[in-house]
Parts: structure tokens; sequence; C-alpha cells
């Protein structure tokens, strides 16, 4: 008589390092991105745009947002520069007033923890911003890693900023898993050659991330926290 034995185990082993994307896929940050964007529109003399339209100008740095969100015939580098001496000064007071994580993610966050999983944060967002915002919402998460856009380091979708939360975590390619909510972040994953998952509750569409042909698309934390874990 043979005996089959059968070992169960993972088809997909959990991955040991996940990477957000802040804006749009952690924390809902356009109100606060678009009133500061106006605050400083307005001090210079320009048109403001309403709050909405903001989710197609953010997630490219803040010198990319102050080009989209000049009029036509005024987005020169000179003017650009005339909008973030405005803007920085006031969106750091300020870029916490409306910005809250997304429902259900701070529990997200809390059960990866507690299953042993490093997390990190890769932002376009420039550094001050990007550390003030994880820390004052997010405060009971432990984060290995949180990265902005730095002086001297190419942003996104340029992959430097994932090699960068690789080499602090000493993880490797095959132990992340890559997510945000744009095709600047799909492209990153896919430049950094890293699982990558989309997820359509930030600023872009469910077909932009479609474009990028993302491992993962999810249109809930409750789906997302079945993926990873």
């Amino acid at each position: 008589m043979h005996i089959l034995i059968v070992r169960l185990g993972r088809l997909n082993p959990m991955k040991k390092l996940v990477i957000f994307d802040l804006d749009g896929t952690l924390i809902n940050t356009i109100a606060d991105l678009g009133a500061s964007t106006n605050y400083a529109l307005q001090r210079l003399g320009y048109p403001t745009h309403d709050l909405e339209s903001y989710k197609l100008k953010v997630g490219n740095g803040i010198n990319n947002l102050f080009r989209r969100a000049l009029p036509e015939g005024e987005k020169i580098d000179e003017n650009v520069l005339r909008v973030r001496r405005e803007f920085i000064p006031y969106y750091n007071a300020h870029n916490t007033d409306l910005s809250r994580p997304y429902p259900g993610m701070i529990e997200l966050l809390e059960a990866l923890q507690g299953e042993g999983v490093l997390l990190a944060v890769a932002s376009n967002k420039y550094q001050e911003a990007t550390s003030k915002i994880i820390t004052e919402l997010l405060p009971t998460i432990r984060f290995s890693a949180i990265l902005g856009q730095r002086e001297g380091i190419n942003i996104k979708p340029d992959p430097q900023i994932v090699y960068d939360i690789l080499a602090t975590t000493n993880m490797a390619k095959d132990d992340v898993f890559y997510i945000g909510d744009s095709g600047v972040d799909m492209q990153t994953g896919l430049n950094a050659g890293v699982e990558t998952c989309g997820v359509t509750w930030g600023f872009r569409s469910r077909e932009e991330l479609e474009s990028f042909h993302p491992q993962h698309i999810v249109d809930s934390v409750q789906e997302l926290k079945h993926i990873i874990l």
C-alpha cells in the first residue's frame, strides 16, 4: 500500500517588503495640494483651478504640477520657480489640513506590520512634505524607509527610489510588492523589475493603470489585503 503525502504551502509566498506610493494610494492629499497651488497662483495673479482637476496635474513632482497649473504662455521655468516659492511655505503649514488616509488603509498597514512585513513609501512629493505627512497621519505605522523627491535623484518613473529602498532594507526584487495609483507608478514598478499593483481609488483611471499591464489592479483596500496576505 502506497501512502501519498501532500505538503501544503503558499503557491505565492507573501512578500517581505511592500512599497507604497503616497498621494492617491496611502493618503488622499488632493484637497491640500489643490488649495495650496491655488493659493500660490492667486498670489501671483494667475487664474486658479477646481480641486478635482488637480488629480490630472499631480504625480510627476511639484515643478511639473506648477507647469500644468500655469496658463498657456506662462509655463516657463522662471514662473514655475515663482509659484514654487509661494507654494512651499504654505503647503508645509497646511499639508495635513484636509489630507486623510484612505478608508481601511491604517488597518491594512497594521495587519501587514503584524505579519512582519516591512513597509516603505516611495513618492514624487518633495522629501520634507513626504516625511511630515506620513509622520502626522500614520503615526502608529513603522516604515523602514520614507523617500520623497530628493535633490540630485531622478523622480519616478525612474526606478532609483525603489533601488534605494531595497538597499536600505537589504531586500531583493523578488521580495517586493510595489503599489500605486497612476501610470507613473506602474512604469516605476516595471522599470524596477518588481511585482506591481495598481489601485483604482486614487487620482487616475483604471484605463491608465491597465495600459501599463501591472500584475494586479484592485478596487478596494480589502482586495489589496487579500492579494498581499
